[in-house]
C-alpha cells in the first residue's frame, strides 16, 4: 500500500564515469555514482533514500542526461533538490533537475528508449586532453564505409555478436532507431538510439566499425558479423571512454524533461 505521505521525484543528471567505479553501488568504499548520489539524497531528505536508476553504466563510462527516481517523505521544492544534493555530492557528479512525478512513475521500465554517443579520436598521437573523455585509436578512418556500416544495425535485430558474454539480459534481440556517423576522421561520433542495450553492446559496435573504417573488415563482412550472431568472430571490446548516456525516453504523460545532447560533446 502506497505511503501518502511519501512523494516520489525524478533527477536528471550528469557524472563524469573516469572517477567512478561504474554506477551501481559495491561493498566496502568503492566509489560509484548510486553510491555518491544515494549518500547526497539522503543528507537532504534526512532519512535512508534508495534511488531507481533507468539504466546502469560501466566503469569509465559517462551521462550527460541520466535519470533516476526515489520516494521520500522529505517537503522540499525541486531547487532544494538540485542545490541541496549538489552541495553534497563530490566532483564529477552533478544533479541539474528535479520534478516531482506521478507515484507509478519507473525510470528504469517506463524508459522506452535509450540514446548513446561515443566520441573517438583518430591520431597517431592521443591527445592527453580528451584522455577519459574520448575514446582513441592510430589508424586512419573511413567516415563513409563507417556509416555505411552503422546502417545496417537499424531495426530489430539479434544482437548476439555484440553482447558480453556476462551479459544478463533475457533476450540479445533489441531494436535500434537509428545509428549515424558524424564529424570529421579526427575526431567521430557514432550515435546510437534503441529501445534497449546489452552489456557492451556499444563499445563492441564501435570496436567493429574502427575495423570497417580502417579496411580490417568490409561492409560485406560487418554484415555477416551480425548474422553470425556469436560474439566469438567479432572484433574486441573498445575503450569506455568516450561512451556517454545522453538521453532516456519516456511517454508524455509523465512530462519528464526532453534533453538535447549538449552542444560541447
Amino acid at each position: 500500500m502506497e505511503n501518502p505521505n511519501k512523494q516520489r521525484w525524478a533527477l536528471t543528471l550528469s557524472y563524469d564515469g573516469s572517477r567512478f567505479y561504474g554506477w551501481q553501488k559495491q561493498a566496502g568504499e568503492v566509489p560509484t555514482v548510486q553510491t555518491a548520489l544515494e549518500r547526497a539524497v539522503s543528507l537532504l531528505a534526512g532519512e535512508p533514500i534508495s534511488v531507481i536508476v533507468a539504466g546502469r553504466t560501466d566503469t569509465g563510462v559517462h551521462a550527460t542526461a541520466q535519470v533516476v527516481h526515489f520516494d521520500t517523505g522529505a517537503h522540499r521544492p525541486p531547487q532544494a533538490w538540485i542545490r541541496g544534493v549538489n552541495a553534497h555530492l563530490p566532483q564529477g557528479i552533478a544533479v541539474w533537475h528535479a520534478q516531482p512525478v506521478a507515484a507509478h512513475f519507473h525510470a528504469r521500465f517506463d524508459a522506452y528508449g535509450r540514446h548513446y554517443r561515443y566520441l573517438l579520436q583518430s591520431a597517431p598521437v592521443r591527445s592527453p586532453l580528451l584522455a577519459g573523455k574520448a575514446g582513441w585509436t592510430h589508424l586512419d578512418l573511413d567516415i563513409e564505409l563507417m556509416q555505411q556500416a552503422a546502417k545496417l544495425l537499424e531495426g530489430e535485430k539479434d544482437f548476439s555478436s555484440f553482447r558480453a558474454s556476462m551479459c544478463q539480459a533475457k533476450s540479445p534481440i533489441k531494436t535500434l532507431y537509428s545509428a549515424n556517423i558524424s564529424g570529421t576522421p579526427e575526431l567521430l561520433k557514432l550515435d546510437l538510439h534503441g529501445n534497449a542495450f546489452l552489456h557492451h553492446m556499444v563499445r563492441n559496435i564501435m570496436g567493429a566499425l574502427v575495423y570497417v573504417g580502417s579496411k580490417k573488415l568490409s561492409i560485406e563482412g560487418f554484415a555477416s558479423l551480425i548474422e553470425e550472431k556469436s560474439r566469438l568472430k567479432a572484433p574486441p571490446t573498445f575503450m569506455p571512454d568516450g561512451l556517454y548516456l545522453t538521453g532516456v525516453d519516456y511517454p508524455d504523460e509523465f512530462d519528464i524533461l526532453k534533453v538535447d545532447i549538449p552542444s560541447w560533446l
